[in-house]
Order: C-alpha cells, then structure tokens, then sequence
C-alpha cells in the first residue's frame, strides 16, 4: 500500500516559489538573472586568469579557480531553475529532475565548506611557515586537496539524495521553495525521516561545525604570527594576503548557519514570515556568495587584478 501512495508525488513536484508574493516575482526575476550574469562573469574571468596567466599558477589561485568553478556550477544548478520559477507560477518539476538538482546542489555546497577550510591551511601555511610552504603546498599536495573536497561533498550528497529519494510521498506534493531544497523536500515525506534527521545532523558536524573550528583555528595562529611581524608595512601585506578569504569565510558560514541553525517559529505569523526567509535565506547564499566571491578577491588582490589588465591588454593588441 506504501508503494502505491508513493505513486502518484513519483510524477512530480510543484515549486511555489515566489507565487504567494507576485509583487516581489518581477523584481527578484531581473535581480536575480542580473546576479548570475555577474556570476558567471566574475568567476569566469578568475578561472581564465589562473589559467592563462602563469604568475597565478599557484596553490592559493588553484583554490581560487575552483572555487570560482565551483560557484559557476552551483548556481547553474539552481538559478535557471528559480527563474522560470518567477515566469511559471507553481512550475512543476519532475521526480528525476528534483532529484539531480538536489544532488548537485548538496554537492557544489559541501564542496566549497570543504575547499574553503583546505584554503585556510594553504594561508596558515603561508603565512605561518613561509620558508616551509613550497615543501608543504606542492603540486603533490594542494591537487589532492581540492580533489578530496569535491569526493567529499560529491559522497555526502549521494548519501543524503539517496535516503531522501527512497522516502514516500503519499501527501501534498507542493514544494514551498525555488527549489528542491532537500529540507523543503523532506517536510514532504509521509514516513518516519529520523534517519535524513540524524544523517544531516552529522553532516551539519562534518561540513559545519569541524571546518569552521579548524579555520579559526587557523586564524588564531595567523593573527598571532602577523601581530609579531615588527613592521607595520608587513603587517599590512600578511593581512592582505588571508583578509580576502576570511571575509568570503565569514559571508558563506554565516549564512548557512542562520539557515539551519536558527529556531523554528511556533507562531502562525512567524511561521508565515519563516517560511519565506527560509525561501530567501538560501537564495542569498545560493546567489549573493558567488557573486561576491570574485568581487572580493579581485578588488583585495593586486596580482589577481594585474593578470585581469595584462589579459585585457593582450586582447586589445590581438584585435
């Protein structure tokens, strides 16, 4: 009889997005597609400057260029979809669609928590042991860093699509998101979902709360090294080189933090404006993060900035 009742959500699921608001549909349309053209400019501009220009062909612009890879893959995986969302009132989405959207969603988000503690160490390591880092970061070590952090994130995500898509659906089938956002998914499930609960609660330790102890650990020693430092002007350098990274640190955790970590509203009303803040929450960090990602880092870096001139003078004399 449970095979049956899952049946019919099997079909599909319906978004609603922003459709209890139409107000608010056409403005965050074109906010939103304005954001991921910046996206997709911004980090599409990192990753050709770490490539092409080989002044940047090291461990820290390595990061750096997956990251903003990582950015690009992340949003395309979601803002399409939450575009049509605003033209397409209550859009429908099929099982198998949802399903690869969460998946690739979970992924690119586990990944950068992971990617971004990785590049907390290369900075540690830069800045705390400087004579030692071309030993400790070579081309042996910070590749398979970034590697492990997309198997990481890549793993976890199965693990939580899998225990999610198993679950019945014998009930409403109307998703209150942009889109299949796997917490907004599980409310749906008419079967015991303790296991999904404690699964993401491990994961919350895994992606959360371990990489956000070992980067401020990190920090502790970097701002430690730094205040030894006995001339301002290097002081200055030091904190220029780690200042980037901890502000998009600072954005991302922040945010996801608020996101599952705040308390649920017994309040009808609050619950009301809950319900939409869990629906904007993640479109900021989905959104918002990506797109200042290399706004940050381009403005904060002078050899990120110079490889951008150097590649938009060789253009111009191409042409």
């Amino acid at each position: 009889m449970e095979k049956a009742n899952w049946s019919s959500p099997v079909a599909g699921f319906i978004l609603l997005g922003l459709s209890d608001y139409p107000k608010l549909e056409k403005m965050f349309f074109v906010l939103i597609l304005l954001m991921y053209l910046v996206i997709l400019l911004g980090n599409g501009v990192l990753i050709l400057v770490t490539v092409l220009d080989s002044c940047l062909h090291t461990p820290m612009y390595f990061f750096l260029g997956n990251l903003s890879f990582l950015d690009i893959c992340y949003t395309t995986s979601s803002v399409p979809l939450i575009l049509d969302s605003f033209l397409t009132p209550r859009k429908t989405i099929s099982f198998s669609v949802c399903a690869m959207q969460m998946f690739l969603s979970f992924t690119m988000a586990g990944t950068e928590c992971v990617l971004l503690s990785m590049m907390a160490f290369d900075r540690y390591v830069a800045i705390c042991n400087p004579l030692r880092y071309p030993m400790v970061m070579s081309k042996a070590t910070y590749v398979p860093m970034a590697v492990s952090s997309w198997a990481i994130g890549g793993t976890a995500s199965v693990v939580h699509t899998s225990l999610t898509i198993r679950l019945p659906f014998c009930g409403d089938n109307v998703i209150n998101h942009f889109t299949c956002e796997i917490l907004a998914v599980l409310k749906l499930a008419c079967a015991d979902i303790s296991i999904n609960v404690i699964s993401m609660g491990v994961t919350n330790v895994i992606f959360l709360g371990v990489p956000v102890i070992f980067i401020s650990i990190s920090y502790v020693f970097i701002i430690v090294t730094i205040l030894r430092i006995p001339s301002a002007e290097g002081r200055r350098k030091a904190f220029s080189l780690c200042s980037a990274h901890f502000t998009v640190v600072v954005i991302f955790y922040g945010t996801l933090f608020f996101m599952y970590g705040k308390p649920k509203s017994k309040d009808p009303l609050g619950a009301e404006k809950q319900d939409l803040s869990d629906k904007l929450i993640p479109l900021f960090y989905g959104v918002v993060t990506p797109m200042l990602n290399p706004i940050i880092y381009s403005l904060r870096n002078k050899d990120v900035k110079a490889a951008v001139r150097n590649l938009v003078t060789q253009k111009c004399f191409t042409q």
